[in-house]
């Protein structure tokens, strides 16, 4: 009689019920069973020259808006959302999430870009930050930012948000996101420093998000693997 290969509560708990039916699958087959995502740490990529140096009155997370002004920021709006989790595949709660970003016309609001011919847009906030929830969950509100040129030799960086995510305990990752089907990724000098497993992992569908968000608007997954230390 051949024995059920299945699996332990544990794996099923850590991996969820699709990822558990997968591991059954091929442990029948034969086949050895891949590790979930979240197994291998998020690339880390470089901060850029725009990480913000000083502190804002209105760093929440909601960048659409900026505290005081009526006004609320040009482009796309698209929500983020994502889970941090560590190895394990178990949450991070309690774990810093910063972001920054040019506006909808490639430009950020930070002196190092003060040269940047495009406008500064007002009513955008830029820059935001908040904690993971008990289940290591975020969420941002922010505009879908503009590709800008990078170089004066025709490089154009595609749209992306940098993230920063500090918890004590794991290795501080600094990373960015990318927008699928953006014809700019597969040129991109520093998203092609990255392998293409890694690439895939930091470049995310949006879709329409639901009613209940905001009717328009585009919703994006991004989950982020923290390093423990030691």
């Amino acid at each position: 009689m051949t024995q059920d290969p299945g699996i332990s509560r544990r794996e099923a708990l850590s991996v969820g019920a699709g990822a558990a039916a997968g591991l059954i699958a091929r442990r029948l087959t034969g086949q050895a069973p891949s590790p979930p995502a979240c197994a291998d740490p998020t690339v880390a990529q470089t901060p850029g020259p725009y990480y913000p140096t000083h502190d804002r009155d209105d760093e929440d997370p909601d960048l659409t808006q900026v505290k005081g002004r009526t006004g609320r920021a040009k482009g796309e709006v698209i929500y983020v959302r994502g889970r941090v989790l560590d190895q394990q595949c178990h949450p991070v709660a309690g774990a810093l999430v910063e972001i920054w970003q040019a506006n909808t016309w490639g430009r950020y609001d930070h002196e190092k870009d003060a040269a940047n011919p495009r406008p500064l847009d007002p009513n955008f906030q830029s820059w935001a930050e908040m904690l993971t929830d008990a289940e290591g969950g975020f969420r941002f509100k922010t505009i879908k930012p503009g590709a800008y040129p990078a170089d004066d030799k025709g490089w154009i960086r595609p749209p992306h948000i940098h993230f920063r995510v500090s918890r004590r305990g794991y290795h501080e990752l600094v990373t960015q996101m990318y927008f699928a089907g953006e014809p700019l990724n597969e040129k991109d000098l520093i998203r092609k420093e990255i392998a293409p497993p890694d690439q895939e992992r930091v470049t995310i569908a949006f879709e329409a998000a639901p009613q209940d968000l905001e009717a328009g608007a585009r919703l994006g997954q991004f989950d982020i693997t923290l390093r423990q230390v030691g």
